[in-house]
């Protein structure tokens, strides 16, 4: 294929949320530098697979592009910089502090592999971030980094420690993209309800979120990211009992719902301490729906521990899963744990996507006929309070929040009518 010359940077984007809107971050600093016929490919490091279609993007890009300036950044890149440095397609590596700094991005690269020690990083970056998904919904960044160390995630050593971003900042973000037209933010973070001890007064995630609905108050709709059920401070109690404007649906890294596999893995919550938490939200607010991260055949996993997780998904009533297949990572503890048959790890993850798609069914079919609230995506396309997506069968104005009426389930989508 001819190289492609193109004025605008083009972002190949891999793994979690966070990095979409570094994306985006990147780009303007790209575009504010005048590079053109640039190519950045912003890598994840959660699983294997995943550095695996990293590495071959890049051979493939270079084919296509043998003139662009290509670099890689992102969680990949950080952990083990010198691996991408090596690859010759590869003319530059950013860390993941190095990436959102406008200086990285404006001078011809003295070095090919700038990467700083991510672990001596106490600061949050210099940016917020909002404003994506066709201008239905934003996302600000709230808190950076993890000080946790689970046994099976090399993400700490690429996103470094805990930090959160100051309260006041967070709130000027809102109240410009609700100004800008924007009806719905989410909070996002690589452990968000770790937010706060880093700031002056040590403020915790329900203060911070308690404040911004406080001061913001023609914001309708708010969502948090993952939550630790673990680590849910007074106030996000209140807010859940209390306010219509935080939205029925929490997302919950659960990981496991074996007791073992949960202290092997080095979580901070029991089996025990999951059910407690989904029936005391449930009995403060009947109507909320829940997601979850799973891990399917983690090291030591028997097929009686395996049962443990699948029994957790109607225990705790889980609507949405995220399910992976157990990907070791060098460098981790978990690596060395005593592996499951990597077929056995597959059947698994199959049988509790399979469960996940029963309990998503059960939830559709009881929200048939009853009134919702609806951010419209695009074109008839929306997302109810529940998160549930929805089709209302003639386009509507993309970010406006309108009320319908569920008529029945086509598709693996909610069907309704404006109201």
């Amino acid at each position: 294929m001819s190289d492609t010359v193109t004025n605008e940077p083009e972002i190949v984007t891999f793994g979690c949320r966070l990095n979409t809107y570094e994306s985006e971050v990147m780009r303007t600093h790209a575009r504010n530098a005048g590079l053109g016929d640039v190519v950045i490919v912003n890598t994840c490091a959660v699983t294997s697979e995943a550095e695996r279609q990293a590495r071959q993007t890049i051979r493939k890009l270079r084919r296509e592009r043998p003139n662009a300036r290509i670099v890689v950044t992102g969680c990949a890149a950080q952990i083990d910089p010198q691996r991408y440095g090596a690859m010759p397609e590869v003319d530059q590596v950013l860390g993941n502090q190095e990436k959102l700094q406008p200086e990285s991005w404006g001078l011809a690269p003295a070095e090919k592999v700038l990467v700083n020690d991510i672990m001596s990083v106490k600061e949050t970056a210099g940016h917020l971030i909002g404003g994506f998904e066709d201008r239905a919904r934003a996302f600000v960044q709230v808190q950076q980094g993890c000080d946790h160390r689970c046994t099976f995630c090399i993400i700490p050593y690429g996103r470094g420690p805990s930090r959160s971003v100051p309260i006041g900042a967070v709130v000027e973000q809102v109240q410009a993209l609700v100004k800008a037209g924007y009806n719905e933010v989410v909070l996002s973070g690589v452990d968000i309800t770790s937010f706060g001890p880093d700031l002056p007064g040590t403020p915790t995630l329900g203060q911070m979120v308690r404040r911004l609905l406080a001061l913001v108050p023609e914001l309708p709709r708010l969502r948090l990211s993952s939550l630790d059920c673990i680590e849910i401070d007074d106030d996000l109690w209140r807010l859940i009992e209390t306010e219509p404007r935080l939205m029925p649906h929490l997302h919950l890294s659960l990981q496991a719902g074996d007791d073992m596999i949960l202290k092997r893995m080095k979580r901070r919550h029991s089996r025990a301490d999951a059910i407690a938490f989904c029936e005391r939200v449930r009995a403060l607010r009947p109507d909320m729906v829940f997601g979850a991260d799973f891990i399917a055949g983690f090291p030591t996993e028997t097929d009686e521990m395996f049962e443990n997780t699948m029994r957790l998904v109607e225990e705790c009533g889980l609507t949405w899963l995220h399910v992976f297949p157990y990907s070791p990572r060098p460098g981790t503890p978990a690596a060395r744990m005593p592996q499951v048959d990597g077929g056995v790890r597959k059947e698994r993850a199959a049988r509790l996507r399979a469960r996940g798609a029963e309990a998503e069914a059960r939830t559709l079919a009881s929200l048939v006929g009853r009134e919702v609230s609806v951010l419209v995506e695009k074109d008839d396309l929306g997302r109810t309070q529940h998160f549930a997506e929805i089709r209302l069968g003639t386009p509507q104005a993309p970010g406006s929040v309108l009320r319908a009426t569920v008529t029945g389930v086509a598709g693996g989508a909610l069907t309704g009518t404006p109201l």
